[in-house]
């Protein structure tokens, strides 16, 4: 096991640990989304009723997973009672019910919203929205009069408008500030009848473990006929997948482990799978060394104490800047020199000559230097050629 390896398996040991207090301190939270799944025990679930359907509809009930287009294109049914609560439908699935309602069924449709296409081929819209934070749900026939049920948890607020004639209304919506607004008809299609309740949350598993809420479900769903009534549902379990995979995918805290598992998995595998190449060495630039080798030339000579030398070298470096940027003569060091350097530099003449006797001093091969002598005169030459620099730079 080489190093590589251990950093990623300790890697992925800490993020497994990390995952596990997250999952342990975890704590639980109510899902209030509205699924209307019949496998689900949250709040707006379908759980409850489906346990209670069997009662409502005796040994007639069958629950299925299928399509409607892709159940009635293999099974042919007489009459008999269609259930749709709040499922995804496609539209060749409500052709194929309302096909089975013009031979002769009844379709109770429990939807908050359906396609135009099919609105329209019943005889109403379902544009009317209220906002109400709580409603109530009751029916208008004398009947069912005491029968209600208090909405106080998200409501949709769907209503039905503009219902053409022949359209039943059999239960309405009754909101504290607005007007009452129909939820609830009953529409001639063929030979059969066509139910739409625009509510489905009363029969959720919030509401129907309210006291005195189940009437209101057993009165709207009395109204489909004592016969077989094929309920097609939505299940998140699918029909109990055989998948090996499918205990650790149901469990969100497994299945994050094993998302993590993978992606770390992956993770080894790409870095490990390049091509290991030969490390390519740094080429580090040229340097200049100029700076460093006139140091190491001045540390020499001031090793050495040849002052004079030195005296001599920084005279004959001066003579010549005089001689190509001022254009002065300076065979002859004499007091025209003097003036002429006077003019051109704007020193003071006492400076100029104090200069010019330490540069004759310093060409003077029989003249005794001292220390003092090489910083004056380097002082006094620094300062003549620096004014000349300024004043050069400002004509630039």
């Amino acid at each position: 096991m080489n190093k590589t390896f251990k950093i990623y398996a300790y890697i992925f040991i800490i993020i497994m640990v990390i995952l596990a207090l997250f999952e342990v301190n975890k704590k639980e939270t109510t899902d209030w989304r509205k699924n209307f799944d019949v496998d689900k025990k949250s709040p707006f679930g379908l759980f409850v009723f489906g346990k209670e359907a069997k009662g409502l509809f005796g040994n007639d009930l069958k629950k299925i997973e299928e399509t409607p287009y892709d159940y009635y294109n293999e099974h042919t049914k007489g009459g008999h009672n269609i259930l749709i609560i709040e499922k995804s439908v496609d539209a060749e699935s409500w052709k194929a019910i309302l096909d089975q309602v013009s031979a002769g069924a009844d379709a109770m449709l429990i939807v908050s919203s359906m396609p135009k296409e099919i609105s329209d081929s019943i005889g109403f819209y379902d544009s009317q929205l209220s906002f109400e934070e709580q409603n109530v749900l009751k029916l208008t026939d004398k009947a069912y009069q005491n029968d209600f049920i208090k909405l106080d948890k998200f409501p949709s607020g769907k209503g039905f408008t503009f219902i053409k004639p022949g359209v039943e209304v059999l239960g309405k919506t009754v909101e504290k500030n607005n007007s009452d607004q129909v939820n609830f008809i009953k529409a001639k299609f063929g030979k059969g009848t066509v139910y739409v309740h625009c509510e489905p949350l009363f029969l959720t598993n919030y509401y129907l473990l309210k006291r005195g809420n189940t009437k209101y479900a057993e009165d709207v769903l009395s109204y489909l006929k004592d016969r077989e009534t094929v309920w097609f549902i939505e299940s998140s379990a699918g029909g109990k997948s055989q998948f090996f995979m499918r205990f650790i995918l149901s469990n969100p805290a497994l299945k994050y482990a094993w998302w993590v598992f993978l992606g770390g998995m992956l993770l080894f595998i790409l870095f490990n799978a390049k091509r290991k190449q030969r490390i390519i060495p740094v080429v580090e630039p040229l340097k200049n060394t100029s700076v460093d080798f006139i140091r190491s030339i001045g540390n020499l000579y001031l090793q050495e104490g040849d002052f004079h030398d030195m005296m001599g070298k920084k005279a004959q470096y001066f003579l010549n800047r005089v001689r190509m940027d001022l254009l002065i003569d300076t065979q002859h060091l004499d007091e025209e020199f003097i003036k002429k350097l006077q003019l051109k530099t704007g020193k003071p003449i006492e400076m100029i000559q104090e200069a010019v006797a330490l540069i004759k001093k310093g060409q003077d091969p029989y003249a005794a230097v001292m220390k003092e002598d090489l910083a004056k005169m380097n002082a006094l030459l620094d300062k003549i050629l620096k004014q000349h620099n300024n004043s050069s730079a400002k004509v630039e």
